[in-house]
């Protein structure tokens, strides 16, 4: 996900109100499930809603990103939460 976050950085993740899936824009960042592996979780920005669920894309496409390019649209049950700050390091160098 660099630019927006690098490794290291940690992340404030809202799991949505009562249970209940958390509402997502296109452009935010989330964390989701990966769909064929679900024990390894993936922060991803969602690009687009699809009938099927939501498209995640890496930002950093010029790496061998592990996305919706690689394996489609994600089902909404799969994501975690919405990112809603990135609050540790206060300082990059």
């Amino acid at each position: 996900m660099e630019p927006a976050l690098r490794p290291g950085d940690w992340l404030l993740v809202w799991r949505g109100p009562g249970g209940r899936p958390v509402p997502i824009r296109p452009g935010q960042i989330v964390v989701a499930r990966h769909p064929e592996e679900q024990d390894l979780l993936l922060v991803k920005r969602a690009t687009r809603r699809d009938r099927d669920g939501w498209w995640l894309e890496s930002d950093n496409r010029g790496v061998r990103a592990v996305d919706s390019r690689r394996f489609g649209p994600v089902a909404a049950g799969l994501i975690e939460g919405r990112v809603l700050v990135c609050y540790w390091p206060l300082r990059r160098t």
